[in-house]
């Protein structure tokens, strides 16, 4: 670690503390006017202001105040991507409570766990979500209070949470202005839970420090402005919705809220990205892909060719990153992150220096790169002995990360293995360029070890999905009597498609050497996936366990 050293004092207003509520503050100062669009219950879209959510925060948060909900207070929120989700970003922690995001995906003993082990008080839930809270409720009576979110009165809704609140009745009695207070930076403003496949969920508090920056970081990366229509996609209820709404926000754009939707559902988000014009956006694969068929199905295709959409979660294929550019002019830009980084700490773009340097087929190679650190972190790659690696495109170690709003240690936890020397370690294995680029090779627990060699998934699982006939492709190790570990493929054909294996695996053949191609292809209807639509690599390894030794 370098040393630590104070200079000259210096005449700047250190003491201005950054505080979540000044970004939605500020932008109602100039942009009182600017759109928020969003879908209620009953799927119809409605559009309201800035100024006029500004003052639905307002009373939300003399709401909070009036049922006890104080500083430090922890406030947790089960809901879609609802405008009343939305306002609650700004209202909890501006009255210097914790904005706990509770995952209505997590398994019900999970997400009590949550719930309990951040000493949440008060839940605000969404009626439909009703049944989800009832059942948390006898397991988590450290809440005192939950408030029912609902276009419907109270009276009307049948539930057997105990003592519940309404939440429009509460903030039907309150004042449009409130006097917002000057928080500590350092403070939480917000609470997430990582889904990791193994273990309980572990809890990351981030400051609010840490997500303005971040949001400065963002806005500046992706240039995003008043000019833009933001698309929140990925849920509000996980990784603050990769910081998004603090984002949007902060460069005055225009808010697009799909409210609820599901997979089956995927039209709504497609077609808001054309009706709306949607110039920024974020989601993983598993959202874009059936996106982007919606898209094909339209008797002219609609042009994003303003459209940056962020890209996380697993890698996306060329097929995708090459289908959205040719049918639609919009960009896929992959990132990359996790619960533990706010999430964003790279952002893939082809630098300046780069042009004329590479090919067609290098360009688009490097655009499955994970991509450049953004300004303000600082990314390494961790070796077997505890050494930093070198950056030359060829050694492979262990993405750690360390920066201003990345987390230092877990609540309530003595979990230092995940730390080291300052770097929060990612459990991913990479390597970094010569030129900066991040490229995953693996998850640390997901490399395969096959006769002393080590085979990635993530390229196998890339390689797979590139083709044709394939829609997804997951490939797992499974211990086998000589080789250690030999790879096991999983594919799902694209619909109306018959998967050829021998013609897979001259696909692959093309790229991977003998001993690294899959001895067994196999074709499934699905792929179990997290709650967050990651692949669920624990429940395929343990699928296939005897996969080998039973034949």
């Amino acid at each position: 670690m370098s040393d630590f050293v104070t200079g000259h004092p210096s005449t700047h207003g250190d003491s201005y503390q950054l505080n979540t509520t000044n970004l939605f503050r500020q932008a109602v100062a100039t942009h009182p006017e600017q759109e928020i669009v969003f879908r209620d219950a009953a799927g119809e879209w409605r559009t309201t202001s800035y100024a006029a959510t500004w003052r639905r925060v307002a009373r939300t948060a003399h709401a909070l105040a009036g049922i006890g909900v104080g500083p430090g207070d922890v406030v947790g929120v089960l809901d879609w991507n609802h405008l009343r989700h939305f306002e609650l970003y700004w209202a909890i922690p501006g009255i210097g409570a914790v904005m706990l995001q509770m995952n209505l995906r997590l398994a019900a003993d999970d997400l009590a766990y949550v719930v309990e082990h951040a000493g949440a008080t008060v839940v605000c839930v969404d009626e439909s979500l009703l049944g989800q809270a009832e059942e948390l409720a006898a397991r988590c009576p450290q809440v005192r209070h939950w408030v029912v979110m609902s276009d419907r009165p109270l009276p009307e809704i049948e539930t057997s949470l105990p003592d519940p609140l309404d939440h429009e009745a509460l903030l039907a009695r309150q004042d449009e202005e409130f006097d917002w207070p000057v928080i500590d930076e350092t403070s939480a403003y917000s609470a997430c839970y990582t889904t990791g496949t193994t273990g309980r969920p572990k809890g990351v508090f981030y400051s609010h420090r840490g997500i303005v920056l971040h949001t400065m970081m963002w806005a500046a990366d992706q240039a995003v402005g008043d000019h833009d229509n933001v698309l929140l996609t990925t849920p509000m209820f996980h990784a603050q919705c990769w910081g998004l709404p603090q984002v949007a926000v902060y460069a005055r754009a225009r808010v697009v809220l799909p409210g609820r939707f599901s997979a089956e559902e995927i039209g709504v988000l497609a077609q808001a990205m054309v009706d709306y014009e949607v110039t920024v956006t974020n989601g993983a694969p598993a959202i874009f892909a059936p996106m982007l068929e919606y898209l094909r199905s339209l008797p002219e295709p609609p042009d994003l060719s303003r459209a940056r959409m962020i890209s996380g979660s697993t890698e996306p294929p060329l097929s995708l990153i090459k289908g959205y550019h040719d049918l639609t002019g919009a960009s896929i830009v992959h990132g990359y992150g996790a619960t533990e980084t706010t999430p964003l700490v790279t952002s893939n773009r082809p630098k300046p220096s780069l042009e004329g340097r590479l090919d067609e087929h290098e360009f688009w190679d490097l655009k499955r790169s994970q991509g450049l650190p953004v300004a303000g972190v600082d990314i390494r790659l961790l070796g077997a002995g505890g050494s930093f690696l070198p950056h030359d495109g060829t050694s492979v170690g262990e993405i750690c990360i360390r920066g201003p709003w990345i987390t230092e240690s877990y609540w309530k936890s003595d979990d230092t293995d995940k730390f080291h020397r300052g770097y929060w370690r990612s459990g991913d294995m990479g390597v970094i360029t010569a030129d900066g680029y991040l490229k995953i090779t693996d998850r640390l627990k997901d490399v395969i070890k096959s006769g002393g060699e080590w085979i990635s998934s993530i390229d196998l699982e890339n390689a797979l999905a590139g083709h044709p006939a394939v829609r997804q492709a997951a490939v797992v190790g499974a211990p086998h009597p000589r080789w250690q570990e030999r790879p096991v493929a999983l594919v799902v054909p694209e619909p109306g498609h018959d998967v050829d294996l021998g013609g897979l695996r001259t696909h692959l053949a093309a790229t991977f050497a003998k001993w690294q191609l899959p001895d067994e292809i196999i074709v499934v209807a699905d792929l179990p996936r997290t709650s967050v639509g990651k692949l669920d690599k624990k429940a395929l390894r343990e699928e296939y366990a005897g996969f080998y030794s039973e034949r």
